[in-house]
């Protein structure tokens, strides 16, 4: 039997220590502990899947808490059932003593070890659908009393139309309106297309050139 640890923090910026510190009073060989440090959104674990490549029956895996399995209810299920039915492997939860499969062998305590994963797995969830909730509300309510979200709109140069009026007439440069406004080319399109769409009499200006002119 060898003993491995995951380890799973959801972005780069978090701190994976308070896992590495329960993990590390177990003596789980280097090369045994695996640590994946990715995205909640498309929940890529290169790590985990090679753990799992790994792991063979009868094998000890330790984990500080369920939700480092999934991302929600069915993947944490799916995954607990391919460790343990599937390939055979002990799981042990650090959080929560009554998810440690190498006690109650039986099948009471296999129906009591499914039954709390599977209430845990669901109020994880729930937590987490609610911290969403509360969030998406909180950004409704900010809202409606003006907060705006987002970098902040950077104002038009005052000196813009004129110099764009001058350029149209070819009396300066694309590079001299964009040295006079402090703008990069992309900026100083994309205002001007927004300058057409506003003012549709003004069509008439130059198209985008390549060479600066």
């Amino acid at each position: 039997m060898k003993i491995y640890g995951y380890i799973r923090v959801s972005s780069t910026d978090q701190n994976e220590n308070r896992q590495l510190d329960a993990l590390g009073v177990l003596n789980i060989p280097k090369s045994q502990l695996f640590i994946d440090k990715v995205s909640g959104k498309d929940f890529n674990r290169p790590r985990y899947r090679r753990l799992v490549k790994r792991l063979k029956t009868g094998d000890l895996l330790y984990i500080m808490s369920i939700d480092r399995l999934g991302r929600n209810y069915e993947e944490i299920l799916e995954q607990w059932r391919l460790l343990t039915k599937d390939k055979g492997v002990y799981i042990v939860v650090l959080d929560m003593p009554l998810l440690d499969t190498r006690t109650g062998k039986n099948l009471i305590g296999t129906f009591i070890a499914d039954l709390v994963l599977q209430l845990l797995s669901f109020v994880a969830q729930f937590e987490r659908e609610k911290i969403r909730e509360r969030q998406e509300q909180g950004i409704a309510a900010a809202k409606l009393r003006g907060v705006r979200f987002g970098r902040p709109a950077i104002e038009v140069p005052a000196n813009f139309i004129p110099l764009v009026e001058q350029w149209e007439l070819k009396k300066i440069t694309l590079d001299e309106v964009l040295e006079q406004t402090g703008q990069t080319e992309r900026t100083f399109f994309r205002r001007l297309s927004d300058y057409r769409l506003k003012n549709p009499k003004k069509n008439k200006l130059p198209k985008r050139v390549n060479n600066g002119s």
